[in-house]
């Protein structure tokens, strides 16, 4: 049988992708902040960041991030869209957008583009 802290985080992590494409698809009109997820899943914020922690040895707001950039990767990528119609997709500013993918990766949105193009 499964652990409650092991279920808490796969419950966590199947949220996450869902949200996140809930959000690209624009059923969703943002991201939730980690409370208002743990209050999804009935558990406190507190109680679902030391759960995550404790079971990946990682914040839940890395995985967080990760998946979000993951996502925002795949759609430089795959698309013709421009960065700033992505930048709106994932509801960020464009300034802000280019900051937090370049502080997750190392490159600008365009950079990393052009990188992955043959």
């Amino acid at each position: 049988m499964m652990k409650r802290s092991e279920e808490i985080t796969r419950q966590y992590f199947t949220f996450l992708d869902k949200h996140i494409q809930d959000v690209i698809s624009g059923a969703v009109p943002e991201f939730m902040e980690l409370n208002e997820i743990a209050r999804e899943l009935a558990v406190s914020h507190k109680h679902l960041s030391d759960t995550v922690k404790k079971e990946t040895g990682q914040h839940p707001c890395s995985f967080y991030d990760e998946k979000i950039i993951d996502q925002i990767k795949q759609m430089l990528v795959r698309s013709d869209q421009s960065v700033a119609e992505i930048a709106r997709i994932f509801t960020y500013d464009p300034s802000n957008f280019s900051k937090f993918f370049k502080k997750m990766t190392g490159f600008t949105p365009g950079n990393f583009r052009n990188s992955k193009k043959v």
